[in-house]
C-alpha cells in the first residue's frame, strides 16, 4: 500500500489518509468542500460542489490518476432537494466519461457542509 498525500488538498481531519493506492487502484477519503487552507467554501451546494471536484483532482493527480481514469464515484448529499444541481455541477466534470456512481443522502457531514465525494480510480 502507498498512502497518498498533497498539499494541494484539504489535510485529513482525521486518523486516514486522502488516498491510497493498492496495485493500480487509487481509493480516496471522502472529500468535503473544504480549500487545501482548511477554510469552508461559500456559495451554496454549487460552489460547494466545485471545491470538492477541486479536491478530487488534487489528490487523483497526486496517486497518478485523474477523473478520466476514475471508475467508481460515490456522492454523499445532505439533502436529496440538492441532487438536480450537483448532477449538473458532476457532469461539468464528467461529461464524456461517466464512472459508475452511487448517490445517497445523509443526515449530517463533517464540519455540516452539504455534500462529500469520494472515487476509485485506476492509476495510470
Amino acid at each position: 500500500m502507498h498512502y497518498v498525500s498533497t498539499e494541494k488538498a484539504p489535510a485529513a481531519i482525521g486518523p486516514y489518509s486522502q488516498g491510497i493506492i493498492v496495485n493500480n487502484m487509487f481509493y480516496s477519503s471522502g472529500q468535503i468542500p473544504l480549500t487545501p487552507e482548511g477554510s469552508i467554501v461559500s456559495g451554496g451546494v454549487v460552489g460547494q460542489t466545485h471545491q470538492v471536484f477541486q479536491n478530487l483532482q488534487a489528490v487523483l493527480e497526486e496517486a497518478g490518476a485523474s477523473l478520466e481514469s476514475v471508475v467508481k464515484a460515490t456522492v454523499f448529499i445532505k439533502n436529496m432537494d440538492d441532487f438536480a444541481t450537483i448532477n449538473e455541477v458532476y457532469g461539468e466534470y464528467f461529461s464524456i466519461h461517466k464512472p459508475a456512481r452511487s448517490c445517497v443522502e445523509v443526515a449530517r457531514l463533517p464540519k455540516d457542509v452539504l455534500l462529500e465525494i469520494e472515487v476509485i480510480a485506476l492509476v495510470k
